[in-house]
């Protein structure tokens, strides 16, 4: 293991942390879906055994992992959008050290007359990079602003009372409506084997 570091080693290091990063947020994300779902079933169970209390609980449960998962969605969009300013950013440098290899080469090939008007380009370029870096300093410090601020007020309505009852009865007319499906199926089934044996028997 190399001692000291590329430029290009540490920018590596970076982007697999960042992607790294977007991947625990997504992971996240997921976790809160599976959550709402089971938080769906405890809440019909509750439902059919008539435990109103348990009911109530499972239904604040159901709205803190919705704004849980809100918060990260919000939290992944402000990472990737990040990520394409840093991008960005990162061509603007390129771009700026291309500038100075033809400068350097343009001064060798012309003299020091030429050098002068292309030193100037090149600053130009620099100029022009350093204002990208500072866009993005300010959109990331905005980031954490927002960030902040969602940890700090969660809103308590984001997803209301009535909005979760909603999902647990689509979720139990989903679940009604398979288990007519499958009866359908087992008679068809079931006609198909009698007719069948009448047949044989004729």
């Amino acid at each position: 293991m190399s001692l000291f570091k590329s430029e290009e080693e540490r920018r590596i290091e970076r982007d697999i942390k960042i992607r790294q990063g977007i991947r625990r947020i997504e992971k996240s994300i997921s976790e809160q879906n599976k959550f709402t779902n089971e938080f769906i079933k405890n809440a019909r169970r509750a439902k059919q055994i008539g435990d109103n209390s348990q009911y109530i609980f499972i239904r604040n449960s159901l709205k803190k992992t919705a704004t849980v998962k809100k918060m990260l969605e919000r939290q992944l969009l402000a990472v990737k959008n990040a990520l394409i300013i840093k991008r960005q950013a990162e061509a603007s440098s390129d771009f700026a050290q291309a500038m100075g290899t033809m400068a350097s080469e343009i001064g060798r090939m012309f003299g020091q007359t030429d050098l002068v008007r292309t030193q100037t380009e090149w600053e130009k370029a620099m100029a022009q990079s350093q204002s990208m870096e500072e866009r993005m300093s300010m959109f990331l410090e905005t980031v954490e602003d927002i960030a902040a601020s969602d940890t700090a007020e969660v809103p308590t309505e984001v997803v209301t009372e009535q909005e979760i009852d909603a999902m647990i009865e689509a979720e139990s007319e989903a679940e009604h409506a398979k288990d007519v499906d499958e009866l359908d199926a087992l008679r068809a089934e079931l006609n198909a084997v009698k007719n069948a044996g009448q047949k044989e028997a004729k």
